[in-house]
């Protein structure tokens, strides 16, 4: 049979690529983790991890079992979570992975608040883009992603709108659009912009708008920070969308009656998982927050 904790303590140890980096985060000795290793190996009949020099590498069976490993992982957390449901009390790890912009623009009070009224729940937040922390929801590496909520479906992603996230369109004070009254997205599209990269969510977005007039926005350079956005347009280097808590002195926001571009904020989890009462908790939250 095979030891949970050796299984464990192999995904940790292909995660970190360190026998002792896996020990610290485990909070166990290096030579504690060499022997569940070993353990495991020997149960398996297969070796799982070389090790050469400082590094340590997965062999061709260690790459076969990691996702077998990880699914297993998942479905004790999940019968973990389903046991927790019948305790009292808002308690345990949560799990968050958010945008930057919206961690530090819509997050923090709602962060506050959380911990202020369930001090026995532990908050693990990842910071990166919407579309990574998409992601680490839907593989199960976080339980909530509070993101730009996408704009296709997907039959395994609950998706709650929490906040909504009007796009302006900016320019710069010496820029040639800066002074019209008025205008047309054909006239828009004459000109260069900066914009997030085409993988984001807020690019799909920004393009449908474009494609239904059959347009396309001529792209200068790609970022996913919209503060660097934000400074990019101020140097003048084009157009852009940006929301209106990065709108500031050195730009000027242009009158565009057909241009309404409206991104969705929120949160989302995996449907084929059971949610924490600290999930449950963090959800409900954030309704009341956002309703505010």
């Amino acid at each position: 049979m095979i030891d949970i904790a050796e299984l464990l303590t192999f995904i940790k140890v292909a995660e970190t690529g360190s026998f002792s980096e896996a020990g610290t985060q485990l909070f166990v000795t290096q030579p504690a983790i060499s022997k569940r290793i070993a353990a495991l190996e020997s149960n398996l009949g297969v070796r799982l991890l070389d090790r050469i020099g400082r590094q340590v590498q997965l062999t061709e069976a260690g790459i076969r079992l990691l996702p077998k490993a990880r699914k297993m992982a998942e479905d004790l957390q999940d019968i973990k979570r389903s046991m927790s449901l019948q305790m009292e009390g808002v308690s345990g790890e949560l799990r968050i992975s958010t945008s930057h912009h919206v961690g530090l623009r819509r997050l923090p009070e709602t962060l506050k608040k959380f911990q202020q009224d369930f001090p026995s729940a532990q908050l693990d937040i990842e910071f990166s883009q919407s579309e990574e922390a998409y992601q680490d929801v839907l593989k199960g590496r976080a339980e909530l992603g509070i993101i730009t909520l996408s704009n296709k479906e997907n039959p395994l992603i609950e998706s709650v709108p929490i906040w909504s996230d009007p796009l302006t369109c900016v320019v710069s004070k010496d820029h040639p659009l800066a002074l019209s009254k008025n205008l047309n997205l054909t006239e828009l599209a004459q000109h260069t912009c900066v914009l997030p990269n085409k993988n984001t969510f807020t690019r799909q977005i920004a393009e449908q708008v474009f494609g239904k007039q059959g347009l396309k926005p001529q792209v200068r350079m790609n970022t996913n920070n919209l503060e660097t956005l934000a400074m990019l347009v101020s140097i003048g280097w084009g157009w852009s969308l940006l929301p209106s808590t990065l709108v500031d002195e050195r730009l000027v926001v242009l009158n565009l009656p057909d241009l309404n571009v409206e991104r969705k904020l929120g949160v989302i989890h995996h449907k084929q998982k059971t949610l924490s009462r600290a999930a449950i908790a963090f959800i409900e939250l954030l309704k009341t927050e956002g309703h505010q």
